[in-house]
């Protein structure tokens, strides 16, 4: 069990990373990590610019080699290629969208369930369920992605990763760049997601207060390396927390 978290039920371990370590050129993005995901937590991982948050993500989604040690999803090592991560139960939502703003927004959706048996029923299923989930994705079906507004296009990307099924739904900076209201609404969703699907979900969030207030445990990564961690509240109160990453003075 991890430090200060508290469980209330045997919960499945979903996501195992140990002694994880990523180089580029020498440099070290992630130094020997560690971290573990149970069924339906909510996970944040905060930290400065260059902490390595988003070279995580992109090793959990299969587009970044392991140099050394592992991540294990669902019990079993992760599979070589991005899109068998994709059909194995891991979507992405990448920092900045990365939607097709030449597409409509149902061309947009419809890649997300690819890696999915009967591509036509699954389809139609998941497309109602995302357009239930965002409705104003229903009212701009038909639109290109890129007339869409930033928090729509976030809503778009959010859709699409949802479009596959996945067991765990990984964002990275889901705020960047959305006015306050935006981040509201779309935060709602994916706690919404979490408590009332059991959805479980990875996040990496520029914005600290955010990520520790939706998150049952939290990480804090500072130069590749896990410096903290503990229940979302446990790290919101610690001070050395509040100086670096709320904007906090300790008294």
């Amino acid at each position: 069990m991890r430090k200060g978290y508290e469980m209330t039920a045997e919960k499945k371990e979903i996501l195992r990373i140990d002694h994880l370590l990523i180089t580029f050129g020498g440099l070290r993005a992630i130094d020997d990590i560690s971290i573990h995901v149970d069924e339906g937590d909510f996970l944040g991982v905060i930290g400065p610019n260059g902490a390595g948050k988003s070279t995580l993500l992109k090793t959990i989604a299969g587009d970044k080699p392991i140099n050394q040690g592992s991540i294990l999803f669902d019990g079993k090592p992760l599979p070589g290629k991005v899109h068998d991560v994709v059909a194995g139960g891991i979507s992405l939502i990448p920092e900045g969208r990365r939607i097709f703003p030449s597409l409509t927004v149902e061309e947009n959706l419809i890649p997300g369930t690819c890696s999915r048996k009967n591509f036509k029923q699954a389809m139609n299923e998941s497309l109602e369920e995302v357009l239930t989930l965002f409705p104003i994705l229903k009212t701009r079906y038909k639109q290109a992605g890129g007339t869409l507004s930033g928090g729509e296009q976030q809503m778009l990307a959010v859709a699409r990763a949802l479009m596959a099924r996945p067991k765990l739904i990984c964002l990275d900076e889901p705020s960047l760049g959305l006015a306050s209201i935006i981040i509201d609404e779309m935060f709602d969703k994916i706690v919404q997601l979490n408590r009332e699907r059991g959805m479980t979900v990875l996040l990496v969030e520029q914005n600290a207060f955010l990520a520790l207030d939706v998150a049952n445990y939290g990480y804090v990564l500072n130069t590749g390396r896990v410096t903290r961690e503990g229940t979302g509240s446990e790290l919101a109160a610690d001070p050395g927390v509040q100086e670096e990453y709320l904007g906090m003075k300790a008294e």
